[in-house]
């Protein structure tokens, strides 16, 4: 019995995936679990495992292409099957290239498939093709992102004259079409456009855009801004290191602030939350987020469940999430549903800054530099270890008492460490 491969909803938050390489290539025998394809989805590269056994018989979707989650990507079946209805099925649903190297594909059926197993597609049915808009009794041929820069630009695909394959509407006849008509206007108000190089969106950059939309603003966001004085913590830091020496494991900056957070929370368990339309979701625990910066944009790998954890414990879990992170092989639980963030810029020497909320959170905490600095204590002026942090916050879930209390509570526990350890 033949098995379609199809483009599965790999993560929560992904609508397309990229092919990066095929395993197998056609006529390569195929066993149920064996990978067979590498794609690209918002947050990680994956591998997709058989769910069948015969013989790689098409591939419908070639490496670089980008397709919408539920489109046919191959068939496996025996090597005397008849796959001919599943081809024409998917004819609609092959990629094609838009002249510039990008990659289009019919629209995915209306109903998308259930999120599949990390490594697994689901077995559907090929997407069914979109009709065209009518033209002189026929189809107008576009391509499907063709058709969507014509909708969004107010050009009629009636007036644009296709160059693709039997003369059908691609990218660029689109471009051209808007560049007529804009283009004088444009040139005449401010001059030539300077020289650039295109960069194309990689899955992750289209997943942190739209998830920045989503967020900045619709979501009512308000900061709260502390100052800490670090020299204990610190302090704390350098004697555990020294006790772990020979180890392999070294507490960072970090591990102690991951853990502060997720006791502070534990008092405060109404910042652990998210807004979600009529309720408000108050997290039974606490599953830290840490924005780690990658190639080409950023990803939060999630430490589950940190309240019973202790600071080695911490350390190596993080460090094996931060290298399969910028490896791009984190699995979708293990980057997906964080209840706080921490994102700390301290390294690259920024004293303060102000992060926007992932959601579904309600907050993220923006770490900045710890610098020596002269301070009033005790009526005298010393130089001390300052780290300033902000607390963005959902005002829909999280008021401003709320922020406040918990950052009052975590910056005590930071100039009082040993409560860390009790």
């Amino acid at each position: 019995m033949a098995t379609r491969i199809v483009m599965s909803k790999l993560s929560p938050t992904m609508e397309e995936g990229r092919i990066i390489q095929w395993v197998k290539k056609e006529g390569d025998p195929v066993e149920s679990g064996d990978v067979v394809v590498e794609v690209e989805t918002d947050k990680a590269t994956m591998e997709v495992e058989a769910m069948g056994s015969g013989v790689l018989r098409k591939i419908l979707v070639e490496e670089n292409a980008t397709v919408p989650t539920g489109t046919l990507l191959a068939v496996v079946a025996a090597a005397d099957e008849d796959i001919s209805s599943i081809l024409a099925e998917a004819e609609a649903a092959v990629p094609s290239t838009d002249g510039d190297g990008a990659a289009t594909t019919a629209e995915p059926a209306a109903t998308e498939p259930e999120p599949a197993a990390a490594t697994q597609p689901v077995a559907v049915s090929a997407p069914e093709p979109v009709v065209e808009s009518q033209h002189d009794g026929g189809r107008v041929k576009a391509s499907p992102l063709a058709r969507r820069i014509a909708q969004d630009s107010g050009v009629p695909l009636q007036s644009v004259q296709g160059t693709g394959t039997g003369g059908r509407i691609i990218k660029r006849d689109i471009e051209a079409a808007i560049s007529g008509v804009v283009a004088a206007p444009v040139t005449a108000a401010v001059g030539p456009e300077p020289p650039y190089q295109r960069v194309e969106l990689t899955q992750l950059r289209k997943a942190i855009a739209r998830n920045l939309v989503q967020s900045l603003g619709p979501v009512p966001h308000f900061f709260l801004t502390t100052e800490i004085d670090m020299g204990r913590a610190l302090d704390l830091r350098a004697e555990l290191n020294r006790s772990l020496e020979g180890s392999g494991v070294k507490i960072g900056v970090n591990e102690i602030l991951i853990k502060t957070a997720a006791q502070a929370l534990a008092e405060h368990p109404n910042v652990n939350a998210a807004f979600a339309e009529d309720h408000i979701r108050r997290f039974t625990r606490v599953d830290v987020g840490l924005a780690v910066a990658v190639s080409d944009g950023l990803i939060t790998p999630v430490l589950r469940n940190v309240g019973p954890k202790g600071l080695r414990q911490i350390s190596t879990e993080m460090r094996g999430l931060i290298e399969r992170a910028r490896e791009r092989k984190l699995a979708p639980e293990e980057y997906y549903g964080a209840t706080f963030t921490i994102s700390n810029l301290g390294m690259y020497g920024i004293d303060e800054f102000t992060a926007v909320i992932n959601p579904p959170a309600a907050t993220i905490l923006a770490v900045g530099a710890t610098v020596e600095k002269p301070v009033v204590i005790d009526g005298s002026i010393e130089i001390r270890s300052r780290m300033r942090v902000t607390l963005s916050c959902d005002h829909r879930a999280v008021d401003g008492a709320m922020g406040a209390e918990f950052l009052a509570t975590f910056r005590e526990m930071l100039e009082n460490p040993l409560r860390l350890v009790l």
